[in-house]
């Protein structure tokens, strides 16, 4: 049974190494050039927003929001990832990693079709006394809002070691020992409540990282499809 706690750096494998220093790379270029301007050309936007790019779905995954968006996601990225690379092999936890942010990207962009559906419909029949009042503008806000982090992959790097280790030991707070297969469980709970309450005011993409969980279980589940009863 494997326990997951905190070791030192020596053991890191080389995609979770690259991908820990490109987003670091990532958020002082944030910084240098400023959040808005990073995030209006790089996070995901809601795909009738003036500022949505297709190349969004992909580079949102490299930007966050702060210091400690930054930094939980990638020592779970670290956590988690490295025994899943160490496992797989480098191109194959790539491709997984990949997947599982652009399943994270493509559930949150089908739920902000519909929440914002009447933020839309509210822009196109605003009658003209209505434009440039702070009601056109918190609308035009909602609409432009960025979604960035790579909590989608990473929830599918939980969730797939979820499924592979499910009597392994989590520490959370690195004392307290939960299964994982618990942990992952009772965190998607918590997620599946949080999006469908509709927390919008926590900014948090509930959605998102439910994508990322659920791409990265179907696929650590056809990949296990022939050993279905080998958990580690």
């Amino acid at each position: 049974m494997t326990d997951v706690r905190m070791s030192n750096f020596q053991s890191i494998p080389p995609v979770i190494k690259n991908l820990v220093i490109l987003n670091a790379l990532v958020y002082f270029a944030e910084e240098i050039f400023g959040k808005e301007t990073v995030f209006n050309l790089f996070a995901l936007h809601d795909i009738r927003s003036p500022l949505f790019k297709p190349h969004q779905i992909i580079t949102h995954m490299f930007l966050h929001g702060d210091f400690y968006h930054l930094l939980f996601n990638m020592l779970a990225l670290w956590m988690f990832g490295s025994i899943l690379e160490n496992l797989w092999g480098q191109k194959r936890f790539l491709i997984f990693y990949v997947l599982s942010g652009l399943g994270a990207a493509f559930l949150h962009l089908g739920v902000l079709f519909v929440e914002l559906t009447d933020v839309v419909n509210n822009l196109m029949t605003l009658p003209p006394d209505m434009l440039n009042t702070r009601y056109h503008a918190e609308q035009v806000m909602r609409l432009n809002s960025p979604t960035v982090g790579a909590s989608g992959a990473v929830f599918g790097c939980l969730a797939a070691f979820g499924y592979l280790f499910p009597n392994s030991l989590i520490y959370l707070y690195f004392f307290i020992p939960m299964k994982a297969k618990w942990f992952v469980i009772i965190y998607a709970a918590i997620e599946l409540w949080l999006g469908v309450r509709n927390s919008a005011g926590d900014n948090v993409a509930h959605w998102a990282h439910l994508g990322g969980a659920l791409v990265g279980f179907l696929l650590v589940l056809y990949w296990n499809k022939r050993n279905r009863r080998h958990f580690y």
